[in-house]
């Protein structure tokens, strides 16, 4: 296939990802946001399969069999865990605007510089191998579809078209990844073009999936009788050792299925599309399936096509990881070979796109800020705007990471395999999970935890998988791997401390994690943590009791004008959204001396974070530093923030709890109010508009209208008996009161409604009682609500009703109780509530539902208290108990 051909479509490809991104921008602008959307959520987590998925896992099932799949059971597995790790990590990335994974682990320790570039040169040192893979995967793939020879080494840079993919990938980077400053915001273009990618990339491998599957051979039977009639491709299609030989490697499999687990949530990429740019948190929920749906479909037709080459090609001189494009290429099948080659190059583009964008923004906020803020330089940049200096370095990364990914692949790309260079990156970037992943759990651990932890999982994955490789690229004398340094065979890199018998990722994955985890553990448990660690460490990991940052405590005290804060923020984030921070007089208490008014905590922690979503965590604390004047906490600082936090949202519970109070209130009164009313109007019209109206009905119509507004009487006195009680200004004129006597009085004033109802009465009270300190009205209303309840249910004609009144320790107790249908188990907790009434909306009796609320508050007024003892069928019996006054210290001698 022509060269000019296989270019013209590269970056015709490229000019369309500009413009499904330039598309998403617009809409983004306009403000209907294209990745607000759970499929495309789901789709840009497909940029973990890379060129890694496309070329070399192809190449490791023609060698290894199964042993491809580790690396993608691992995320299924890790999305297992999306709503427990995963939303966690979303939470707290937008919480506090984290932009990056250094950010994140520098934030949870205190917001330390130091622990954020240590993580940012750790990622630039593992990833740079990685971004070579993508590199190499597109010059091998030129290579394919143009027949070119492959080059030895002295090809000129200017006539290389890697070096110009590199560049193109570094112009659209920059275009659609660097355009602002706050990297909170959404990369609205890139996310579309990614999510497009996948689709782009699935669809292709699937097409030659499908071509060999059933195109090249009689379906998938055909291929594995095939296979099973060679002895060299008979142990590809079932479980072996690594090597395809002797047993079955567990150790091996466990440890590629952890790594590929640490991966998915720690690779840069991986927590730019998953944490950073996910849009609603919702859409996690659909990504969980759908993200391992899409795995196992790219993977469906791996080992038909890995076995299909074999088949085809034997033992020939053609690499296995480009079986993918030499088998439709062989059969004559150009323009599918074609289709296929823009899907590698999907791959290989998605995740350098991605990557850079991500691992430019660590190396800005984390490296080059701290720098020139220590720089004495820097002083030249004071007072002026900073957006244009902070996004020219991030540009300039961008650029500069390409350039170190396209060195590597020239220098020792050819070197390593695909997979082997995946793998260390891999084992790289493991060594954030403790820090990480036990942090958001464990509030002890340490900043110095995470620093040792780092360092030793570090050190020890250069020292038994990167030395290792360099030495075997040539670039070092692998006499070392062999026999250790110094001839310490103790020391061998990749069987250190006489540990024999792993391969050499599992046995540097389990060295380097388990220094990483025991330094971590070991060293928090050996100093605690300081006070801006244990503030950082409540906020993450208590991130679930909370709703957002406005619910969380600000751990800050101190003195800052908001006219320095307004400064700063316009400096950083520019003059419109740096003074839209301030928008609507954020005010402060004034000084009174002329230095303008002070911001509280609450503003400086806002600007604070508005910051470090333009340059991270860190760099945003020494920045507020800058220019206010802090207190240095304590633990017992900290302590009492919490309790005031603790107190302040219990106060805004209770507030919230009254608000909804007072609104179901009104809404209650409303309806009862409408009731009456709407009779009364509907009668009255009715009566005027009918003045021949026959007297007995006018009458009855009469009568119901004076029964309605005495209704309408009794609900309003209600209404306002019941607000000035609960509102403490009704008035109360206790006395001695002789409980029986009022029984007495009021049963007998209520004998003529009984009568009425043919209801019988029943008392049942002792020949005396002590008196009781209360006001006589109001236990009098008491009485004649809970009779008069009483009186409504039971059973007309055959009603009975006791009164009981005894003495009952220091107090008195009265029960009411009647032979009516009871109280449902359903509503039993609910009848003391303003407005409800018992039964159902049918066969209610009329009533306000304001007597038993009313009297159960009369009742705790007096210091007593009111409850209810009902079975159904079986009536109810309302009780209520109130205190005798204490006895003469004569009597009680």
């Amino acid at each position: 296939m022509s060269a000019p051909l296989v270019l013209g479509v590269s970056f015709g490809y490229l000019l369309l990802l500009f413009a499904i991104a330039a598309l998403a921008n617009r809409r983004a602008a306009e403000g209907r946001s294209v990745i607000d959307n759970p499929l495309v959520y789901a789709l840009s987590l497909g940029v973990y399969c890379s060129a890694w998925t496309y070329f070399g896992s192809v190449g490791e099932a023609a060698a290894e069999g199964i042993w491809f799949l580790p690396i993608y059971l691992g995320p299924m597995l890790a999305m297992l865990l999306a709503g427990v790790v995963i939303l966690r990590m979303i939470r707290i990335a937008r919480t506090y605007r984290i932009t990056s994974i250094a950010d994140f682990i520098a934030s949870r320790y205190g917001k330390s510089p130091l622990l954020a570039a240590l993580v940012t040169l750790i990622t630039v040192v593992g990833i740079v191998p990685y971004i070579a893979l993508q590199l190499k995967a597109v010059a091998t793939g030129y290579q394919i579809m143009t027949a070119a020879p492959a080059d030895s080494g002295a090809l000129v840079w200017w006539r290389d078209s890697t070096l110009y993919v590199a560049m193109a990938l570094a112009a659209f980077t920059i275009l659609f990844g660097a355009r602002h400053l706050d990297s909170a915001e959404r990369h609205e273009g890139m996310v579309a073009a990614i999510a497009f990618e996948s689709v782009v990339k699935l669809g292709a491998f699937l097409a030659v999936g499908v071509f060999v599957t059933w195109g090249l051979f009689d379906g998938p039977a055909d291929i594995w009788a095939r296979a099973a009639a060679l002895p060299e491709l008979r142990a590809l299609a079932r479980l072996g050792s690594g090597t395809g030989e002797g047993g079955f490697g567990h150790a091996q499999w466990f440890a590629l299925v952890v790594l590929a687990m640490l991966s998915v949530l720690l690779l840069p990429r991986q927590f730019q599309m998953m944490v950073v740019e996910c849009v609603d948190e919702r859409h996690l929920k659909r990504a969980a399936w759908v993200f391992p749906a899409y795995l196992f479909l790219i993977n469906v037709f791996v080992l038909p096509i890995a076995i299909g080459g074999r088949l085809i090609f034997g033992m020939e001189t053609v690499d296995p990881e480009t079986y993918v494009l030499t088998l439709p290429l062989a059969d004559g099948a150009r323009v599918l070979a074609l289709f296929v080659y823009v899907g590698g190059l999907s791959a290989a583009t998605g995740m350098l796109i991605v990557e850079t964008i991500a691992v430019s923004t660590m190396v800005c906020n984390d490296l080059v800020m701290p720098a020139l803020f220590r720089g004495r330089g820097f002083g030249a940049y004071s007072g002026r705007d900073l957006t244009g200096l902070l996004l020219n370095i991030r540009r300039a990364a961008i650029l500069g990471i390409l350039l170190l990914g396209y060195l590597y692949f020239r220098m020792a790309g050819d070197a390593y395999a695909l997979v082997s260079i995946g793998l260390i990156s891999f084992a790289a970037v493991a060594q954030f999970g403790p820090a990480l992943l036990i942090g958001i759990y464990w509030k002890g651990g340490t900043r110095l935890g995470a620093l040792g932890g780092l360092i030793g999982g570090f050190s020890l994955w250069a020292y038994t998988l990167m030395l290792p490789s360099v030495a075997r690229s040539g670039w070092i004398s692998a006499d070392f791997v062999t026999h250790g340094p110094w001839g310490i065979e103790m020391l061998a890199p990749e069987r250190l401390f006489g540990l024999a018998g792993l391969d050499n990722l599992t046995h540097a994955l389990f060295w380097s994690l388990l220094a990483n985890v025991g330094l971590y553990v070991r060293l928090s448990l050996w100093r605690a943590p300081g006070a801006r660690e244990t503030s950082q460490a409540l906020l993450f990991v208590d991130i679930m009791k909370r709703g957002d940052a406005g619910e969380a405590p600000v751990f800050w005290r101190g003195r800052a004008r908001i006219a320095d804060l307004e400064a700063l923020a316009v400096r950083v984030l520019g003059d419109e959204r740096g003074r839209l921070l301030f928008a609507g007089g954020q005010a402060g208490q004034s000084t009174g001396h002329g230095a303008g008014p002070l911001a509280d905590a609450q503003l400086v922690d806002r600007v604070e974070r508005q910051l470090a979503g333009a340059v991270g965590s860190a760099s945003a604390r020494v920045m507020v530093a800058s220019v206010v004047e802090e207190e240095a906490l304590d633990l017992d600082d900290v302590i009492a923030i919490l309790g005031e936090a603790s107190e302040l949202r219990a106060a805004n519970e209770k507030l919230k709890s009254l608000d909804q109070m007072k609104d179901d209130f009104i809404s209650s009164v409303t309806h009862e109010l409408r009731t009456p009313l709407t009779s009364i109007r509907a009668l009255s019209e009715l009566m005027l508009d009918t003045p021949d109206m026959d007297e007995a009905q006018r009458a009855e119509f009469l009568r119901i209208v004076v029964g309605e507004s005495e209704r309408l009487s009794r609900l309003v006195n209600q209404v306002l008996d019941m607000a000035k009680i609960e509102s403490g200004q009704a008035e109360w004129h206790n006395s001695d009161v002789d409980l029986g006597a009022l029984i007495v009085s009021t049963t007998g004033g209520m004998s003529a409604l009984f009568a009425e109802r043919g209801t019988a009465i029943a008392l049942d009270l002792p020949p005396a009682v002590p008196p009781v300190r209360a006001d006589a009205d109001r236990l009098t209303q008491v009485l004649l609500n809970l009779l008069s309840n009483a009186a409504k249910f039971v059973p007309e004609g055959r009603g009975r009703i006791e009164v009981s009144l005894k003495i009952a320790g220091d107090s008195l107790e009265v029960r009411v109780r009647d032979n009516g249908p009871g109280v449902p188990s359903a509503d039993r907790a609910h009848v003391f509530d303003r407005f409800r009434q018992g039964g159902d909306a049918l066969t209610r009796p009329p009533g306000t539902g304001l007597g038993l609320p009313i009297s159960r508050r009369i009742v705790n007024h007096l210091g007593g208290e009111m409850w209810l003892e009902s079975e159904p069928g079986e009536g109810a019996c309302f009780g209520f108990r109130l205190p005798l006054p204490p006895a003469p210290e004569g009597e009680k001698k």
